[in-house]
Order: structure tokens, then C-alpha cells, then sequence
């Protein structure tokens, strides 16, 4: 009896499984953003403000800072300029703009021309920057390996640890890429996640570039005169 052909649909699905399981295992990608790490509250330090000048007006409640730089715990922040309403760090908002660099656990970075931290309790809960791109890198302790991302919009989640690439946003890690209107990057469990945006028809696009191989080294050349070498003259 002749073995019946597979359906269109059933070689799809094998198609699809095939191609799934190798991503699967390169990022270890699609986890559930949900189930991360705890928070982490354990930052009680104070938070530290170095600047070159400094006006507040508090009849109009408006501070303006220059050469400014705000530090706590892991997080470090630098920028030309920062204002804000009032002085305090209780639920407040600031804006930093000019060469902005801020500082973020595990060996994180990012840089952007203008960024809008949130303070709760004292404490930094959220950093957004904005930039033609923003830019973020992470570094590992013990390898080589660098995360690099890019978008015209960067969240950086404290508690959650975590960084959101919006707007044309781009990663990549070794030697994996990802683009998409959206991706988030886990930066304690360094794995990532894309999805399109409600409405939005933009698909994630990977691609997985090979590992380059070390190339040999080539035997030593001649030394181009082609002459060879003397024969010594035989004894009488």
C-alpha cells in the first residue's frame, strides 16, 4: 500500500518548528517578561547631585542645573543641563539634556541628546531617552560578549530591570540581530523579547550572522629572489 503524501498544512507546520527551535535556543528569547526577576528595592542610598552651576527659584519653584551629575546606588547620571519643579526627588520629574550618559546596573549604559527621569520615594524608578537614535550597551563581566541596541525611544525600568527599544529599534548580541517597532531586553537575565505594536503591520525581523573562524596562517614566503642556496665546495 503507497504511503499517503503530507498535507500542505502539516508541512507547514513542520517548516515552522524547524526555523522556531534554533531561535529558541540562540536567544533563549520569549520568555515571560512576567515571571522575571524580583524587584529590587534594595537601593536605600541617598541620592548625590554634583553640578558646575546652580539656580533655584523658589517664588517660581523651577530649578536649573548645569554640568549636572545624579547618582544612586548602580544608577549614574551626567548631562549639560537639568531642570525641574522644585527641589526634591519625591515623586518628581526631571529633564536632563545635552551629551546625556546615564549609568545602570551590570555594566549598562545609555546615551541620548534628552532624557526624562521619575522619582518615587526618593528613589530613580524610570529613565526615558530620547535620541537620532538613543543608544544603550551591556557588557559582560566574564565574556566578550556586548548587547548593543539602538531606537528613537529608550525605557529603562529600575525595579524590573529591564529596557524597552521603541520606534525603529535595533539589537543585537554576539552575533544575533533583531529588529522591530518594539523589543525588551532583560538586562539581569540578558534575554529579549519583540513583538509588533497593536495596528502595527511591522514584523520582528532576526537574522543570526555565522561565528567567524580564525583563518590559518600561511606558510612563510620565498624571499622572492629565487636564488638557491649555495652548495659548499668539496674538499681536495
Amino acid at each position: 500500500m503507497a504511503r499517503s503524501r503530507p498535507r500542505p498544512s502539516s508541512l507547514h507546520a513542520v517548516c515552522v518548528l524547524a526555523l522556531a527551535a534554533p531561535l529558541a535556543l540562540a536567544f533563549a528569547m520569549y520568555a515571560d517578561a512576567a515571571a522575571g526577576p524580583a524587584p529590587n528595592s534594595s537601593c536605600n542610598e541617598p541620592i548625590d547631585v554634583n553640578a558646575k552651576s546652580f539656580d533655584a527659584d523658589y517664588k517660581g519653584n523651577t530649578t536649573q542645573l548645569r554640568n549636572v551629575v545624579i547618582s544612586q546606588c548602580d544608577i549614574r547620571l551626567e548631562a549639560q543641563h537639568a531642570s525641574a519643579t522644585g527641589l526634591n526627588f519625591d515623586n518628581a520629574r526631571w529633564t536632563f539634556d545635552g551629551d546625556v550618559r546615564v549609568d545602570v546596573e551590570n555594566r549598562g549604559s545609555l546615551l541620548a541628546d534628552r532624557a526624562v527621569v521619575d522619582f518615587q520615594n526618593s528613589q530613580i524608578s524610570k529613565v526615558t531617552i530620547n535620541g537620532s537614535p538613543a543608544e544603550f550597551e551591556q557588557r559582560q563581566n566574564d565574556t566578550n560578549m556586548v548587547a548593543r541596541g539602538r531606537a528613537g525611544e529608550i525605557v529603562y525600568e529600575v525595579i524590573a530591570g529591564t529596557v524597552r527599544l521603541a520606534n525603529d529599534a535595533w539589537l543585537k548580541y554576539g552575533t544575533t540581530e533583531m529588529k522591530g517597532s518594539s523589543l525588551l531586553y532583560n538586562i539581569r537575565e540578558e534575554n529579549v523579547q519583540g513583538a509588533s505594536q497593536p495596528g502595527d503591520s511591522e514584523r520582528v525581523h532576526i537574522r543570526i550572522s555565522p561565528k567567524k573562524t580564525p583563518t590559518p596562517a600561511s606558510p612563510p614566503k620565498n624571499n622572492g629572489t629565487g636564488a638557491k642556496p649555495s652548495t659548499p665546495p668539496k674538499s681536495p
